[in-house]
């Protein structure tokens, strides 16, 4: 399947849902591309997983913002991909740098610069540890076995509209059961 092909089938996806996330960040090694940065060299000309420009190219016209968070210890050459791939301006925020945490800095750095909420983002990340923990922070995060591709966005907006809906549910939950009260204190006290 082309990249065209690729970007229509995932315009089709989103189209599916009515509640979007407004960021989806996006781990670099075996997520968007097959490799480990630090085992390649500058010269060298990288290449995505198939459906990864596609995907992308889709999520970007439909005004979603797109954001990388990488544990990388070679942020340079992973850059110079990002260039390579003429992908690099597809991203408001790219935090690419080591760190010994499972990506929380990494979330930490993205939601202030952006200012979105971490129940707001979609995560697609090929490490558990990532997900785990990224996922506590109120992150929908989604294991990608062998890259992004289709499948993985499905399953991934499902999945954040499913947590949206489940958070919408407890707030309306907590809002009557707290404002029926407080209403009824003041019922009380009028009397």
């Amino acid at each position: 399947m082309g990249e065209e092909r690729v970007k229509e089938e995932a315009m089709r996806i989103i189209g599916m849902f009515q509640v979007l996330p407004r960021l989806v960040v996006f781990d670099l090694d075996h997520t968007l591309w097959p490799f480990y940065c630090e085992c390649r060299s500058k010269r060298e000309m990288p290449s995505l997983y198939p459906h990864a420009k596609g995907i992308l190219s889709a999520l970007k016209d439909k005004g979603i913002d797109l954001a990388i968070a990488s544990r990388s210890p070679t942020s340079d050459i992973a850059n110079t991909f990002l260039d390579k791939l003429s992908i690099k301006t597809m991203f408001v925020t790219k935090e690419i740098f080591s760190s010994w945490t499972h990506k929380t800095d990494h979330f930490q750095r993205i939601h202030s610069r952006t200012g979105i909420p971490y129940n707001s983002m979609l995560f697609f990340d090929d490490e558990n540890r990532n997900i785990q923990a990224v996922s506590k922070m109120g992150v929908t995060s989604i294991y990608v076995d062998k890259g992004v591709n289709l499948g993985a966005l499905r399953q991934g907006l499902t999945e954040f509209t499913e947590n949206r809906n489940a958070s919408e549910k407890n707030k309306q939950k907590w809002l009557k059961k707290y404002c029926q009260n407080s209403n009824s204190s003041e019922n009380i006290n009028q009397k």
